[in-house]
């Protein structure tokens, strides 16, 4: 099992569980901020690796009407500073061939979305900016499949790559989680997330939006951790009911201590048992 550099925090092997988090999206520089610093401060006392996560541009949105965030250039001088004031890894989603470049001057890690998980030119890019690259399992793939997306990074000689299982498609506007996913991508030989927060994702089911069931991501999380998962990555907000963006499946800022408190109790039990 390979470990992964992404800036100051270690993904995988016996490390301790790293939590991904941050709002969907990112809906101004101020909000941006202030979630950031709180989520600093919350997983300092808690002794959790955070890598910071926001999208500057949400280009899979239900509707033409929904709102995607600032757009690359300006996303990414939001980022820029979250590093900087708070000294926290980034990672945001990328999109394209063209977006590559300048993501990479910045993030730390670029996410491929679930979506994308099978575009050669866009995962090879990726991979050749030298960052990690996160790769989202596609909804409809299996979990081996991803081992194809891991030899297409791996030929631009990058081996910093993290896969994550996010549900697979079940019937019309619903997802289910099989954990045997975790371990399956896990063989491939790479640190595997669990994204809890889309995993209770209700893809279209609100007509014009996602609709979601953020009920059940703490015991989702727990189960994964359980399973021996690498890394969590939950979206949350100060208010979810108000986000712009995945409101119904992201959790509330304030409940996050809660759920981290259980799932890293769990993550001791697995590290001290070696069951991942």
């Amino acid at each position: 099992m390979r470990e992964v550099k992404i800036g100051n925090v270690t993904v995988g092997g016996s490390r301790p569980l790293v939590l991904i988090a941050g709002p969907c999206v990112i809906e101004s520089e101020k909000s941006i901020l202030a979630h950031a610093e709180k989520l600093k401060k919350l997983t300092s006392l808690m002794g959790v690796p955070l890598i910071f996560k926001s999208s500057y541009d949400k280009a899979n949105r239900t509707s033409i009407s929904s709102f995607r965030g600032p757009g690359l250039k300006e996303g990414l001088r939001i980022l820029k500073k979250v590093k900087k004031e708070f000294g926290l890894p980034i990672l945001s989603d990328v999109h394209s061939v063209e977006e590559a470049k300048a993501a990479g001057e910045v993030l730390d890690c670029l996410q491929i979305p679930a979506f994308l998980c099978r575009q050669t030119d866009l995962l090879v890019a990726a991979a050749k900016t030298g960052k990690a690259v996160n790769v989202k399992k596609g909804q409809f793939l299996s979990p081996l499949s991803m081992k194809d997306a891991v030899k297409k990074i791996e030929s631009a000689h990058n081996h910093n790559i993290l896969l994550t299982e996010r549900g697979v498609s079940f019937g019309y506007n619903n997802l289910v989680v099989d954990l045997r996913a975790l371990s399956i991508m896990r063989s491939l030989g790479y640190p595997v997330i669990f994204d809890a927060t889309h995993s209770v994702q209700l893809p279209g089911a609100s007509g014009s939006c996602s609709g979601g069931e953020r009920e059940y991501v703490a015991a989702l999380s727990r189960a994964a951790v359980a399973f021996g998962c690498d890394g969590l990555f939950l979206e949350v907000h100060e208010k979810p009911q108000a986000a712009l963006c995945d409101g119904p499946n992201m959790i509330s800022l304030d409940g996050l201590e809660k759920l981290l408190s259980s799932v890293l109790a769990l993550d001791r039990v697995v590290l001290k048992n070696k069951i991942r």
